[in-house]
């Protein structure tokens, strides 16, 4: 019998969700026996709802604090100078191009995708790295092998694009308005929602046991 699936709706511009990497990477290590995992990138920020850093800058200012007072985490200097220092910045806020190449690399390393989305928000929280530029994810390619040409050509592709547009199609079939959001999936049409924003390690545990105790009873 297939394992149900751990889905993990979240986005690489999702301060949460940066915060919550820790977490959710201990989840999927602790329960690898009993659940699959599965990253779905939810748009956050596409089409109208892309940001300037000129306009998002003074609210990720204070909003980052308060991130880093929950989960612990930090950000790093040369992120926070962008949104210090927006009319210097020529940031744009656009969950497209860091979904496609997500895309690209599940096909490759699917057992990878939650270590190389905690990457993708690694590289832009704390280095500072710009994940609308293609050159952001060049030290990437490097950590996971894979070939500059191809992944370039695939980041420029409409085939991977349309991927990506899927996930964001996805998370909004899921219902998903929030992020980070974490889910179960036991077959096509049965989720347990397990957390629908930041929740403690512990938090997430008791609701993944829950979930898996009706699972296990609703199969005997």
């Amino acid at each position: 019998m297939q394992k149900p699936i751990l889905i993990y709706c979240y986005d690489a511009y999702c301060g949460w969700c940066y915060g919550f990497s820790p977490i959710i990477k201990k989840i999927a290590e602790e329960y690898s026996f009993q659940l699959d995992v599965e990253v779905l990138s939810g748009g956050m920020m596409i089409g109208e709802n892309k940001m300037p850093i000129e306009k998002i800058g003074p609210y990720i200012q204070g909003a980052y604090k308060r991130v880093e007072e929950v989960t612990g985490i930090k950000f790093g200097d040369d992120f926070l100078w962008h949104t210090a220092n927006p009319d210097k910045s020529d940031w744009v806020m656009n969950s497209e191009k860091p979904a496609i190449a997500l895309c690209i690399l599940k096909e490759i390393y699917p057992e990878r995708q939650l270590e190389f989305a905690g990457d993708l928000q690694y590289a832009l929280n704390y280095e500072g790295r710009d994940l609308d530029d293609d050159e952001a994810y060049k030290h990437l390619l490097e950590k996971y092998t894979i070939s500059e040409n191809d992944f370039y050509t695939k980041l420029k592709s409409d085939e991977y694009k349309e991927k990506a547009y899927y996930e964001f199609a996805l998370c909004k079939q899921l219902n998903v308005d929030s992020y980070p959001q974490v889910l179960i999936q036991l077959h096509s049409n049965k989720f347990y929602l397990i957390t629908k924003s930041f929740s403690t390690y512990e938090e997430v545990k008791k609701g993944i046991e829950k979930a898996l105790t009706e699972i296990k009873a609703g199969l005997n």
